[in-house]
């Protein structure tokens, strides 16, 4: 397993485009800090974001892995353009010839997949932990500790995502067509949302829930559900909903395990397709 990784990651910082985004993506992370420093100013009123209670424990699990999720895209080019660079320089044909199995070669591509999850997951925890000390109101280690199986939901929600990333990158063999496969998809996804709801099932109150429940069961929008945003959350905001338009409905804010479920039977799917077309595919 050892020896598989080395090779992947010597391939991978060979390649300076790979090198750029990976290092984008952790400074982009890391950014996430400067949100503590915005403020706003409205007359002599002035508001901090960071006193908003965005960095406080145990929100700040939800609020911070929510957000780093956003900039997952730049691994997933890394992991599209590590795929399709095997068919375009032959590597994987010459890894074929040096002896590795297809069984070896397509575990090598999900030990990186794993590792990125891995790494974004133990980074955030890190930047976390650290923002939570600098900001939070509440520093008892039984409050700090509630809440972490956001953490779980985000190495499974980017596990899962790169999963498909590296899915389409064997099915389709170049990495632009890849990603604009991803893209259309996740169009796709939502545009069938809408005509279910709206057209096949007229959006009567009846059927209203309907869309939702079948929606759920898409890939990308069973990612998406995992971590659901986490703005609304904030005292602030409720105060405002509520002067605005009262009492509002009550929203469930929990990882689900029936949602960690779907997107872990995805995510099977991805590995078992993946290997399925690399086994049978004439190299």
């Amino acid at each position: 397993m050892k020896r598989l990784l080395s090779i992947e990651f010597q391939k991978i910082w060979k390649n300076k485009a790979s090198r750029v985004l990976l290092l984008t993506y952790f400074i982009l992370l890391s950014f996430i800090a400067l949100i503590a420093s915005i403020k706003f100013s409205i007359g002599t009123f002035e508001i901090r974001i960071a006193d908003q209670g965005i960095f406080n424990f145990p929100y700040i699990w939800h609020f911070n892995t929510y957000v780093a999720a956003f900039f997952k895209i730049f691994l997933a080019i890394v992991i599209v353009s590590m795929m399709a660079n095997e068919y375009t320089y032959g590597t994987l044909k010459q890894n074929l010839i040096d002896g590795l199995s297809k069984k070896e070669f397509i575990l090598s591509k999900f030990l990186v997949v794993g590792s990125f999850a891995a790494a974004s997951t133990i980074f955030v925890f890190i930047m976390s932990l650290i923002l939570g000390y600098s900001f939070s109101s509440y520093n008892e280690l039984s409050i700090v500790l509630s809440d972490l199986e956001y953490l779980l939901a985000f190495f499974i929600k980017l596990f899962a995502f790169f999963s498909f990333c590296l899915f389409l990158g064997i099915l389709v063999k170049r990495s632009a067509f890849a990603l604009g496969f991803l893209f259309v998809w996740f169009v796709g996804e939502n545009i069938f949302y809408w005509l279910l709801k709206f057209v096949i099932l007229g959006g009567d109150d009846k059927h209203k829930n309907f869309g939702d429940t079948i929606i759920q069961y898409f890939p990308i929008e069973s990612m998406s559900n995992l971590i659901k945003e986490p703005i609304t959350r904030l005292s602030a905001i409720k105060t405002i909903e509520n002067a605005v338009g009262g009492a509002q409905t009550a929203k469930d804010y929990s990882i689900h395990f029936s949602q960690i479920s779907i997107v872990l039977v995805w995510t099977f799917i991805f590995i078992l397709t993946s290997y399925y077309i690399l086994k049978k595919r004439d190299l």
